[in-house]
C-alpha cells in the first residue's frame, strides 16, 4: 500500500478534566492515551491513529480559574506517549480553559497547551515538529490533512457577563468573537473543494444530545435550576449551556446556524464536547451524532474524565476512519472502562457518515 492509499486515522475526544480526575487518583488522559497505544487492562484494544482533536476542557476547575498546578499535571500525562508525539494532538479551549476577565486573555491555555507552539518550554509542544504545521493564532488557527481542511475555534471569555463561575463570567455557554466567526466564514466561503472539519467546544443549538434550549440543566416545577449535564449559574445564561450560545458579545444569535441553512453542505463535521453523557443517550430527540444543514455531521465527542459532572459523565472517545477515493466515514465510540458495557469499541454506537466530498491525501 502506498502512502496515498493508506487510511486517516483521527481520535477526537474531549472534557479530559484532568484537575478533577486525578483529585480521585484517575490519569484521564494518560490512560486514554495508553488506551489508544497498548489497550486497556479491562480487555478494551489498542487502536491505531494518526492525529488527535482535543475539543476542550483539559482544566477541570469549577468555580476557580485553571492554575499553573494543573498545567504542570497535564504536560506530565501528555508524556504518557510512546507511539505518537505531543505534537500529534490539535486541541481547542473549553469554558473550564479559560482565564479570568482582567487577566490576559488565555494566558493558561497558551502556556500549557500552546496549540502554535511558542511556549515549547511549559507545553512541550515543538512547531516544527508538527507533521500538518498550524496556522492563525490561539484563538482560531487552521491546518491541513491532504483534502480536509481543520478550522479550529477556541472558547473565550464572554466581556458582557462579569459575573457568574468565579471571574471567567459565568458561561456555561460557548462564546466566539465576532473576529472568530468572521474568519470561519472566510475559510469556508475560500475552500469549497475541502472536507471542513469545524472543531470548538460546543455543538450548535439543537443538532446533538442535550444542546436545546434549557436542555443542559434541570428547571424544577418551582423553577430553580440543578445540576444535570452541566451546573446552573443564573447569571451565566444556563438557558444555553450545551450549545455554542454568543457570538460577537450577541446571545443566541444563530449566527453560524444561520450561515449553513443558507449554505447547506458547506462544512461536512462539526466535532464538540461540552455534555459528558453515555454512548445511547438521547435527549430532546437529539444523539451524539446528527445531520443537520443539508449535510453537516455534528459529533459530541466528549468526555475521558470519570469524576467531572459524575451525574452522567462516561469516559468515552471517537475514533473517524477516511479512506482514500471514498466519502464515507466510519466513526466508532471507544469505552474507556466496563461501567457501561466492555471496554473498547462499543459497536452498537458505531456509524457510517456520507459526506458530499470524497478523502484524498
Amino acid at each position: 500500500m502506498t502512502n496515498q492509499e493508506r487510511e486517516f486515522n483521527l481520535w477526537a475526544f474531549g472534557d479530559a478534566h484532568v484537575g478533577t480526575d486525578i483529585e480521585y487518583g484517575r490519569e484521564s488522559l494518560a490512560e486514554a492515551i495508553r488506551h489508544s497505544e497498548f489497550g486497556g487492562s479491562e480487555g478494551g484494544s489498542a487502536f491505531d491513529w494518526d492525529i488527535a482533536i482535543d475539543a476542550g476542557d483539559m482544566s477541570g476547575t469549577h468555580l476557580g480559574l485553571p492554575a499553573d498546578e494543573e498545567g504542570v499535571e497535564i504536560r506530565r500525562q501528555f508524556s504518557a506517549m510512546r507511539k505518537h508525539r505531543r505534537e500529534d494532538v490539535y486541541s481547542v479551549s473549553g469554558n473550564h480553559d479559560r482565564s479570568g476577565l482582567t487577566e490576559t486573555a488565555g494566558w493558561w491555555w497558551q502556556k500549557w497547551i500552546d496549540p502554535l507552539g511558542l511556549h515549547t518550554e511549559h507545553s512541550g509542544v515543538d512547531p516544527a515538529a508538527r507533521t500538518y504545521p498550524v496556522e492563525g493564532t490561539w484563538e482560531r488557527y487552521s491546518f491541513r490533512v491532504g483534502n480536509i481542511l481543520f478550522l479550529m475555534m477556541s472558547d473565550i471569555n464572554e466581556p458582557t457577563q462579569v459575573v457568574g463561575r468565579g471571574d471567567l463570567g459565568g458561561n456555561p455557554g460557548g462564546v466566539v468573537s465576532a473576529e472568530t466567526f468572521d474568519w470561519w466564514k472566510r475559510n469556508v466561503e475560500a475552500n469549497p473543494e475541502s472536507i471542513i472539519i469545524t472543531v470548538h467546544h460546543y455543538v450548535l443549538k439543537d443538532t446533538t444530545v442535550a444542546s436545546g434550549e434549557w436542555e443542559g440543566v434541570r428547571v424544577a416545577d418551582d423553577g430553580s435550576l440543578h445540576e444535570h449535564y452541566h451546573r446552573p449559574f443564573q447569571q451565566g445564561t444556563p438557558n444555553g449551556a450545551s450549545y455554542l450560545y454568543w457570538v460577537g458579545s450577541k446571545p443566541d444569535s444563530g449566527a453560524f446556524e444561520n450561515y449553513l441553512e443558507e449554505h447547506p453542505g458547506s462544512v461536512a463535521l462539526w466535532i464538540a464536547g461540552h455534555t459528558h453523557t453515555h454512548p445511547d443517550d438521547s435527549h430532546g430527540g437529539k444523539t451524539h451524532i446528527e445531520q443537520r444543514y443539508g449535510g453537516t455531521y455534528f459529533m459530541n465527542a466528549a468526555s475521558l474524565s470519570q469524576h467531572h459532572m459524575p451525574i452522567t459523565t462516561l469516559p468515552i472517545s471517537r475514533l473517524l476512519t477516511f479512506t482514500p477515493g471514498s466519502a464515507e466515514v466510519r466513526a466508532q465510540c471507544y469505552l474507556h472502562t466496563s461501567s457501561h458495557a466492555p471496554q473498547g469499541f462499543y459497536e452498537k454506537a458505531e456509524c457510517t457518515m456520507q459526506l458530499n466530498k470524497r478523502f484524498s491525501w
